[in-house]
């Protein structure tokens, strides 16, 4: 039973993934991820931010630090030291998952700075990253930032990561855009190689009880995979030329499935292993293998995109069954 993949030009043993997340930014849980079955690792998010709040506390620690009042550049000097050294210990995590692993190491960066991006995908590269993930995360706060604007600002980010690196990259993205296909050409078009649908973004919710905001809804359900799987098949029926990978909601076997059914490439696992355990992807790898078999399947091609009739990736077809709801 022949469950490999491909993503990017990378080569997978099976198509499970495991997504950016804590687990992912400790060598001991990423041991455990490889050694239950695990054909690609997406490295903790490198995020510009903590990289900058590190660097501004060890030179804010208490210390006499009058001078820097006196001596702005010398402030900006030291600011920049240590954001290099901080920056240089993300990059030896890099190296030494690299080094303790027999398969793709992908990285993940996440900035808010222009500068940012080009900067830290060429040093990721460096460092021996297979691949690498933007996690374009641009908040819609500004009221006098149009929609067109927060578009080009990710493929902008795209074009000029791409000038940096040779390895491949692709793009996590949200589900909040006007026009998701034509963002996604757009991405494609200017070099992005995949695609990762979604990003699962802050859900806060509310204790009616004592009336704050509760910042814990971090974990997804299954319930939550419909919405990468309908994007997935529509983007794939409508032949975009880039690898497409699920993310969210895929906690199980017919997870999986389903969404190979509409045309993934492979999918990214997370929340499932906080509920269930590492060894959860020996279970879906198994029970994948399992389903093959009794459907008399030999390889993932052989069902990929499946699913996938012109009239369910068709505009029309959504009318359609959107109309029913209200006339049976």
């Amino acid at each position: 039973m022949n469950i490999s993949t491909t993503y990017m030009g990378l080569e997978l043993k099976n198509p499970l993934i495991v997504s950016s997340s804590r687990l992912t930014g400790d060598l001991k849980t990423v041991n455990q991820c490889l050694e239950a079955g695990a054909s690609a690792i997406v490295l903790k998010s490198l995020f510009e931010e903590q990289i900058r709040m590190v660097a501004e506390s060890k030179l804010w620690d208490g210390k006499d630090t009058d001078i820097y009042f006196w001596f702005p550049e010398a402030k900006e000097e030291v600011m920049g030291l240590a954001f290099e050294a901080n920056l240089d210990n993300y990059l030896e995590f890099v190296k030494r998952v690299k080094s303790e692993s027999d398969v793709p190491v992908i990285s993940s960066i996440n900035c808010v700075t222009d500068e940012g991006w080009p900067k830290f995908a060429a040093a990721i590269e460096e460092a021996g990253a297979d691949a690498l993930e933007l996690n374009i995360a641009i908040f819609p706060f500004n009221a006098s930032q149009d929609c067109k604007k927060i578009e080009d600002m990710h493929v902008d980010i795209v074009r000029e990561v791409k000038k940096h690196v040779k390895i491949p990259v692709s793009v996590k993205l949200g589900y909040y855009f006007t026009n998701l296909c034509v963002l996604a050409n757009r991405l494609v078009d200017s070099g992005a190689d995949g695609l990762v649908l979604f990003n699962r973004y802050f859900r806060p919710d509310i204790n009616i009880e004592n009336l704050e905001v509760i910042t814990d809804n971090y974990l997804s359900s299954p319930v939550e995979s419909l919405v990468p799987m309908r994007w997935i098949a529509l983007m794939t029926g409508n032949g975009l030329e880039a690898d497409l990978v699920a993310t969210t909601g895929v906690h199980d076997t017919r997870g999986v499935i389903k969404q190979i059914l509409v045309g993934a490439r492979a999918v990214q696992l997370c929340t499932t292993l906080y509920l269930n355990g590492i060894e959860v992807i020996r279970t879906i790898e198994q029970g994948l293998k399992r389903w093959m078999e009794d459907h008399g399947y030999e390889s993932l091609d052989d069902f990929r995109g499946k699913s996938l009739e012109r009239q369910t990736t068709d505009a029309s077809f959504e009318r359609v069954q959107y109309m029913k709801r209200d006339y049976e």
